[in-house]
């Protein structure tokens, strides 16, 4: 694996390749990998000949009062996993190497980032697209691997793709849990240890949900059936407990295919996001 730190390096290292036409796959992360991540990893790795992992805690995605500091972090540990991994290319790059300059440009993500997470963050999905956007501009991959546990960015991502003609085509790759179903999450360190024995409640509170829709349960009553069962059994605090359309991220109708039943709760130090997307046509 060759780890690189400046933009110039990367783009004269992936330019071989590129001229030998390998498919370049390319896996984004905020670091303090986990399986989730190693996940991307193996997808990538299946479906490229050169697998491209950035590790970088995009300070543009953290508004005031947000946990940019506290990220947890962990280089060494992530280029030993990344290595283990079959990582090819590992960028690395500081902040003012991602960020030299700012002639005051901004990229505005249309509804979708309104709601869920979007909601009590409002300029969050602003700098998802800026640093997702100078990325892929920086890497030009064929493929970008994207989570599911954040299923509102993949969304909002996939439709800047879409209507901005970006080459690159975007991934989904299955949520990561725990053995006690807890999504993978590199805040999950920040649990205390009580508040990590409740968390499994959230992917729990949203099964149930699940099951009150195909019992043909209203939308409103299975939100709030979801919202009691994780103020009943956890510590945390609610955020948000919404199902919508997916992606679009707009109340369900008769035409919804796809919908996302997905939930934000706040515990002491972090604060936790799930989702459960599914068909609405299944039986």
């Amino acid at each position: 694996m060759k780890t690189i730190y400046t933009i110039q390096m990367l783009q004269h290292s992936l330019n071989q390749f590129k001229k030998e036409d390998k498919k370049i796959g390319f896996v984004p992360t905020m670091g303090f990998l986990h399986e989730g991540h190693l996940a991307l990893v193996e997808k990538a790795k299946q479906e490229n000949d050169i697998v491209v992992m950035s590790i970088f805690v995009n300070p543009a995605q953290f508004g005031p009062g947000e946990d940019f500091d506290a990220y947890p972090r962990n280089t060494k540990r992530d280029m030993e996993l990344s290595k283990n991994a079959g990582v090819d290319i590992l960028f690395v790059p500081e902040t003012v190497e991602m960020y030299p300059t700012n002639g005051g440009i901004r990229i505005l993500p249309g509804p979708q980032a309104t709601k869920l997470c979007g909601a009590s963050r409002p300029e969050h999905f602003d700098g998802v697209l800026k640093v997702v956007l100078k990325l892929f501009n920086i890497v030009d991959p064929d493929r970008s691997y994207f989570g599911m546990k954040d299923a509102q960015q993949f969304a909002i991502i996939e439709t800047f793709i879409r209507d901005f003609n970006l080459r690159t085509e975007l991934v989904r790759v299955t949520t990561v849990r725990e053995k006690d179903g807890l999504a993978k999450s590199s805040r999950n360190v920040n649990l205390s240890e009580t508040e990590r024995l409740q968390a499994p409640e959230i992917q729990k509170a949203l099964q149930k949900g699940l099951e009150l829709f195909r019992n043909q349960i209203p939308v409103n009553e299975i939100e709030t059936e979801v919202i009691k069962h994780i103020v009943a059994n956890t510590s945390g605090g609610i955020d948000y407990v919404s199902l919508l359309s997916y992606p679009s991220l707009q109340e369900l109708n008769e035409e919804t295919e796809e919908a996302i039943l997905a939930c934000a709760v706040k515990f002491e130090n972090t604060r936790l996001i799930d989702n459960i997307i599914f068909s609405t046509k299944d039986e």
